[in-house]
């Protein structure tokens, strides 16, 4: 496995670097999304707020780990 493989599954990983994290994958997936957005919005022409994307996916994680956590 190359060496940047590695590192990027230690960023999704737990202490281990064998359990995926849920939140940390989310955190992932998100970045992902947002620069894809940007880069297609900037393609097309189109205006596309990155901070507001993220102070709203900030909230949306948040709330369903405040979910998750009162939920148990």
């Amino acid at each position: 496995m190359s060496s940047l493989l590695k590192k990027l599954l230690e960023a999704i990983t737990g202490e281990d670097n064998q359990t995926i994290e849920p939140a940390y994958l989310w955190w992932a997936l998100s970045v992902l999304v947002g620069l894809g957005l940007e880069v297609y919005s900037v393609v097309a022409g189109k205006p596309f707020d990155l901070q507001a994307y993220g102070l709203g996916v900030g909230a949306l994680l948040v709330g369903a780990g405040l979910g998750k956590k009162v939920g148990a």
